[in-house]
């Protein structure tokens, strides 16, 4: 039976469902996922390379002190313009040059440039002042 002979009920029910669906939809888009997971102790990003959060920065400030230089080696994890945290450990920060930057638990989040593959930590201890992201 195609769509034009269906009982009228039927299609209104489809409708119904499907009109239901997409608005369910609608609510989690605003939300983003995780921008990391963890991994062997270790957060990690989407490429799966080690997260990393530096000293300097003061949890919950909403700000990053690694810029210029700093984060050319330590790139930050950065978030789309239009992403949203989908939990209370995941948070937002605005950096010097205007880009948003994730951080968890209050702590902004960067990558090692000296990492070169997936389970990589060589940035752990770095100027004593850099360490592996931990959950």
């Amino acid at each position: 039976m195609n769509i034009a002979t269906r009982p009228w009920t039927t299609l209104t029910l489809s409708c119904s469902l499907a009109l239901a669906g997409l608005a369910g939809l609608g609510g989690c888009a605003s939300m983003s996922p995780p921008p990391a997971t963890a991994k062997d102790g270790a957060l990690v990003g989407a490429n799966q390379m080690t997260l990393y959060t530096f000293d300097k920065d003061t949890a919950g400030s909403g700000k990053s002190v690694c810029n210029g230089p700093c984060a050319t080696n330590w790139p930050p994890l950065m978030a789309a313009a239009d992403a949203k945290p989908a939990s209370a450990d995941w948070s937002l920060i605005t950096r010097d040059d205007g880009a948003r930057q994730w951080a968890y638990k209050g702590r902004p989040l960067y990558f090692w440039v000296k990492d070169q593959k997936p389970g990589d930590r060589s940035g752990d201890g770095v100027n004593k002042v850099w360490h592996t992201a931990t959950p």
